[in-house]
């Protein structure tokens, strides 16, 4: 399966930003979805992950109750949308797809990622 995330952008502290991936090739609707990110000189975080039903959701405790992540599987896209925006959330995100289980950092498909900038 290929990736492929937009947008991103700039946005103040407060704002909303959401980004969707657009999943090309078969099965789409087989794989757990996810999204991390990544700042200069940090590892790559958990962001949120949905099952390939969306049935199930989880997120990391730095943006549960300001992100919904949520799945079009007749579209093939996973969204995530960013309300409550922090200086914090500024990062690269990238989606990213497993067939087996809810997405970790060894999962092995990636888009390429999207930058979101919050100003202060």
């Amino acid at each position: 399966v290929q990736l492929q995330a937009y947008g991103g952008g700039l946005v103040q502290a407060g704002g909303s930003l959401r980004l969707s991936c657009a999943a090309s090739g078969r099965a789409f609707n087989s794989y757990a979805m996810g999204w991390f990110r990544q700042t200069p000189g940090k590892e790559r975080e958990f962001v949120a992950a949905i099952s390939w039903s969306g049935v199930s959701t989880t997120y990391a405790d730095s943006v549960e109750g300001r992100f919904t992540i949520s799945r079009d599987n007749a579209k093939n896209t996973v969204s995530l949308q960013m309300n409550s925006l922090k200086p914090e959330d500024t990062a690269v995100y990238y989606c990213t797809a497993d067939p087996n289980r809810m997405p970790t950092l060894r999962s092995d498909f990636w888009g390429q990622g999207t930058q979101v900038t919050v100003s202060s």
